[in-house]
Order: C-alpha cells, then sequence, then structure tokens
C-alpha cells in the first residue's frame, strides 16, 4: 500500500493473482495503455466522492484515469459539467477538464476479466476505499454508482445493508455529516436498454448538489 492514503495502490500492485495476470496480458496485447491500478481523480479537498465499480477495459484500463475512454464516461464527465462539478471540454483524454469539489474512484482499482470483479478481489481493495474516504476531511457525500459500489462503501464503512438499501436517487447518511447517494451505473447496457436515462442521472446528480448546499 502506497504510504498516502488519498494515492491508493501503486500501479503495479500485486495483491490480486487474478488481476494481475490480466493486466499482464494486456499489456502484452496494448503496451501502451496504462494497465495498472487507476489512481483516483480530482483534489483531496473534495466534498463529493463519487465510486464506481472497476476500471474498464479500453476506458480507465487504458487511459489511467477514472471512466475516462468508456461509454459510461460520455455520461459522467458532461453531468458533472453541467451541475458544476467540473470544468472544460470532455474529450476523453486525461487533461481535458477539472474536477471541482468533486473526486473519483473506483471500489477495485484494477480492471477485472468481463468487468466482474470477485468478492475477494472486492474484500482486498476495501483497504484502500476506507483509507481514502477517511483521508477526504470535507467529505459530505458519495456518489454510487451502481449497486456494488454502494455496497463496496456500506463494507467499507461497517454500515448494515438492510439500514441503507440500494435505490436510484436513495439517500442515506452513513456517517455523521456524509451522505451515500445512489444512481443506477451510466453504463452502455443500462442506458442503451433506459435503464438510466440522461434525465434520470441529472436528477440525481442535481438533488446531491443542492443537498451538499
Amino acid at each position: 500500500m502506497n504510504d498516502d492514503p488519498l494515492a491508493g495502490p501503486r500501479p503495479d500492485c500485486r495483491l490480486c493473482p487474478r488481476l494481475v495476470g490480466f493486466r499482464a496480458d494486456n499489456r502484452a496485447k496494448h503496451p501502451d495503455w496504462f494497465n495498472g491500478a487507476v489512481p483516483p481523480f480530482g483534489h483531496d479537498s473534495a466534498r463529493i466522492l463519487v465510486v464506481g465499480l472497476a476500471p474498464g477495459l479500453q476506458g480507465a484500463n487504458r487511459t489511467g484515469r477514472p471512466f475516462t475512454g468508456d461509454y459510461a464516461g460520455d455520461l459522467l464527465y458532461p453531468t458533472l459539467i453541467k451541475f458544476g462539478l467540473a470544468r472544460g471540454v470532455y474529450k476523453a483524454t486525461p487533461g481535458d477538464i477539472e474536477l471541482v469539489d468533486c473526486r473519483i474512484t473506483n471500489a477495485v482499482r484494477c480492471v477485472p476479466p468481463e468487468n466482474k470483479p470477485t468478492p475477494l478481489e472486492q474484500r482486498t481493495c476495501r483497504n484502500f476505499l476506507a483509507a481514502e474516504i477517511a483521508a477526504l476531511a470535507n467529505l459530505k457525500a458519495i456518489l454510487a454508482l451502481g449497486r456494488i459500489a454502494h455496497d463496496a462503501v456500506l463494507n467499507t464503512l461497517g454500515v448494515r445493508k438492510t439500514s441503507a438499501p440500494f435505490g436510484h436517487g436513495a439517500m442515506h447518511e452513513v456517517q455523521e455529516g456524509v451522505l451515500l447517494v445512489d444512481s443506477y451505473h451510466c453504463s452502455r447496457y443500462n442506458v442503451n436498454t433506459r435503464v438510466l436515462t440522461e434525465a434520470m442521472f441529472h436528477d440525481v446528480v442535481g438533488k446531491l448538489v443542492k443537498a451538499v448546499g
């Protein structure tokens, strides 16, 4: 683990053998990709933390920045810009935008095969999320993208799932002064099947911003 709790694992983290092997396979195929444990994006003074599941193969695993270069980022980043949580024009490349009072991280930091981390991999990576949340001194709200991210936050904070059930648009106080806000994941599948629409996502982020003040 890095000495800096906000940095997350080193890019060459070797805690999860299956993920290490998958990274090595991708590095052989695409030596110009990032192919490592993806660090969080955003300043440590942020009041809002966005938590996703894991890096996408051709998104963060390629670019080295959460939700950058994959379909989910095409909805996430323009929405953050719309609500004043980011500045710039999203071009799916690192350096295109700056986050404002917002930080983005993942429950699992390395790309998993078929976008499905195992329960053991989720538990192994939990220490990094716990350290990151604890180090964010101004944290007021966590936006969980999808049920697995929601559960990861609850497990990290020691909150029972029955006391904070997942639901799109749901808000739960999971620590004194810290809200957990849920959204369906902004994945291609959810958007294409209209499980999540742009309007639905905007509604959740708008409510979150209003709640934080």
